[in-house]
């Protein structure tokens, strides 16, 4: 109850909110694309990726965000450009690029005087702390990954569900898969302010895992995401307000459960519907 009128009162906790909101766009959005490609394992390679370029921008100064867009794009490409060209099995890709970028960011944090509070903020994220200029940048980051989605709409459809025809309907599959993994990288980019990178996975995937139960057409599954994805920040932030807990941990535990919830109440409704079928 004392969230509200704090929610009035101070600018952080609005800026919170509206961190949550822009978030869940861009999960919402591409966390379906995500848990629909069956690539979990994928984003989260790059997600671990993503510490080496920011310890290797803040040893030279430079922002961490940029470092983070960096190397979550570079990852994004050397993983499915390998695969498509030389036939390397993913999952060793994946493992290579994850342990490379992680070994790289403790490499040059280690050699950078000082501690990185703003690199720590992003390992375990801090949605308390996001910062006006944060916001535009999650906002333009927003813009960006709707409108190359919104432009290319068929052509991602058909690659995420049927690839072999995108390729006989003459549609670049490879160009169109190396666009969706980087759109995947900018979003991973997005959430990190929230969450950090050890927890980002589960931000961008279980909101649009819970919204396939209750939506049939891709855009549909999209827009209840996003839904389903501002009400658990923002009901994870009221929660881990008062008793003052990690908000986000506490998101992605209520994430979490909403989940289980969900998949417990299909499997009780189908196992009704499998009964009065036989009856």
């Amino acid at each position: 109850m004392d969230f509200l009128p704090a929610l009035l009162e101070y600018r952080f906790l609005q800026h919170a909110l509206l961190a949550g909101l822009l978030a869940s766009i861009g999960c919402g959005v591409m966390g379906t694309c995500v848990v629909v490609r069956r690539i979990g394992y994928l984003a989260g390679g790059i997600a671990h990726a993503v510490l080496g370029g920011m310890g290797v921008a803040y040893y030279f100064g430079a922002p961490p965000f940029a470092g983070a867009v960096v190397a979550a794009l570079l990852a994004a490409v050397l993983i499915g450009w390998v695969n498509r060209r030389h036939g390397e099995q993913e999952d060793v890709l994946i493992g290579a690029v994850w342990s490379v970028g992680m070994a790289v960011g403790i490499l040059f944090i280690a050699r950078t005087p000082g501690y990185a509070t703003d690199l720590m903020s992003y390992l375990f994220g801090n949605i308390l702390l996001v910062e006006p200029r944060a916001l535009w940048l999650m906002a333009a980051l927003d813009a960006l990954v709707v409108a190359l989605v919104v432009v290319f709409y068929k052509p991602l459809l058909a690659v995420m569900f049927d690839e072999e025809f995108a390729l006989l309907r003459g549609v670049p599959a490879t160009f169109f898969y190396l666009l969706l993994l980087c759109m995947v990288a900018l979003t991973i980019v997005l959430l990190l302010p929230l969450v950090g990178i050890i927890l980002v996975l589960a931000l961008l995937t279980l909101p649009a895992a819970i919204a396939v139960h209750f939506a049939r057409s891709l855009g549909g599954i999209m827009a209840l995401a996003s839904g389903i994805g501002f009400v658990l920040t923002s009901s994870g932030l009221a929660l881990a307000y008062q008793p003052d807990l990690p908000p986000g941990a506490t998101i992605v535990l209520l994430c979490g459960i909403c989940y289980m919830l969900t998949v417990a109440g299909a499997r009780i409704l189908a196992r009704r519907r499998s009964r009065r079928d036989t009856i």
